[in-house]
């Protein structure tokens, strides 16, 4: 067995890829960003980029975390609730920058670390409401 084939046994899943937009998707209510990260490291990938996208029913957000493995892209996708997920700093430093970028940007809560300001400064309002319209 080939390890595309191994990681969501790997992640306790039962969901298989899906291939779309050049890479393979994996999403499921199981899967948790920690256990994703742990997994991923251990087959040598390499965290790319964090993308948070708004869910247009309510507002919520997803996070979908791209990875390449050996060449291939996989993207895991996570509802974000509570306004709230784990970081993977510690177990990939690649996530610093992004982590800190989508907690000030989206006012998401990235818990188990500390973290200074990024981009913000004095005043600046955290987050953005992305259900306002702009003047």
């Amino acid at each position: 067995m080939t390890t595309l084939e191994t990681i969501p046994s790997e992640l306790a899943v039962t969901t298989s890829w899906e291939s779309k937009g050049g890479s393979q998707w994996l999403a499921s209510d199981a899967l948790e960003v920690r256990k994703m990260a742990e997994v991923m490291m251990a087959h040598q990938g390499r965290l790319l980029t964090i993308t948070a996208t708004q869910l247009p029913e309510d507002g919520g957000m997803t996070l979908d975390y791209h990875w390449d493995l050996d060449g291939t892209l996989l993207t895991f996708a996570f509802v974000v609730e509570n306004n709230q997920v784990a970081s993977i700093f510690d177990l990939c430093e690649a996530a610093d920058w992004i982590e800190r970028e989508i907690h000030e940007h989206y006012g998401i809560e990235v818990t188990g670390r500390e973290y200074e300001p990024l981009l913000l400064r004095a005043g600046d309002k955290m987050g953005v409401n992305l259900h306002e319209e702009e003047d």
